[in-house]
């Protein structure tokens, strides 16, 4: 979990969260967490601030991450306040990247963005089922899509005052992005799988980095799959072949092969 270097407001959501958990951690009393019973972490017992750093320095498999992450959850909900400031410590670094990415281009919502991403979270650690895998990414995921409406619900707040008014044709090809590319799968172009990729992190709110440990690979691989798809809709645009609706699976036959996400 990198901890970003954006520069916070003193007094948002996630600066006082910070603090509550420095004080919750400080001598001579820190709260203490019991790591014996997660497999891949120290057998012994620690202060939560040392636990968050060694979270932030070292990698630890899903399994690891899963297991302290249900023992944490689990505190939050059963014994009391403390944890849930615990928890919520422990996850701050992450928790700070995430509203930081969403909030880059928008600065006038940082706050409201560090407030709704808390709350993704503070609702998911309290509610979300502990029995799956994946159950940290499952948070994040809840976190991120909390920060994430935020700044969506702004696209649409107003006219850029130097957009002209007035009715005109679209250019073509018609139709929203997803249209484009459902397009382009149907015409045997790109893989509906590679559709997906490209509708859900261009256009969604989905992080590669999240996919791509979902799907076992890593990001880099799944952004050279998503390069090379939209490399060939790109060209498909060019030449108009997407248009309108059209399978010519045939007529494509060879350039389907390039990219196939194998």
């Amino acid at each position: 979990m990198a901890v970003t270097t954006r520069t916070r407001t003193a007094g948002t959501a996630l600066t006082t969260a910070e603090k509550a958990f420095a004080l919750l951690t400080c001598e001579p009393a820190p709260l203490v967490f019991d790591a014996r019973p997660v497999p891949g972490l120290p057998d012994t017992t620690m202060p939560l601030d040392e636990l968050r750093t060694l979270l932030v320095h070292e990698r630890y498999d899903s399994g690891t991450t899963d297991e302290l992450w249900r023992q944490l959850a689990y505190h939050a909900r059963e014994k009391g306040p403390a944890w849930v400031v615990g928890a919520i410590g422990v996850a701050l670094p992450a928790l700070t990247r995430l509203a930081a990415k969403i909030s880059r281009g928008y600065a006038r919502y940082a706050e409201d963005v560090d407030s709704e991403v808390l709350a993704g979270f503070l609702h998911a650690l309290r509610t979300a089922d502990l029995a799956p895998p994946r159950l940290w990414l499952r948070l994040c995921w809840a976190a991120w899509r909390a920060g994430a409406a935020v700044v969506k619900a702004d696209d649409g707040e107003e006219l850029p005052p130097e957009l002209p008014t007035g009715s005109r044709s679209p250019r073509m090809p018609y139709g929203h992005p997803d249209l484009l590319l459902g397009r382009a799968a149907a015409a045997g172009l790109i893989t509906a799988d590679a559709a997906e990729l490209i509708s859900a992190t261009r256009f969604g709110d989905a992080l590669i980095e999240h996919l791509a440990a979902e799907h076992g690979v890593t990001a880099s691989v799944l952004r050279m799959r998503r390069r090379r798809a939209e490399r060939v809709v790109a060209a498909a645009v060019t030449r108009g072949d997407l248009s309108h609706p059209s399978t010519r699976r045939s007529q494509h036959k060879a350039e389907s092969s390039m990219c196939r996400l194998a």
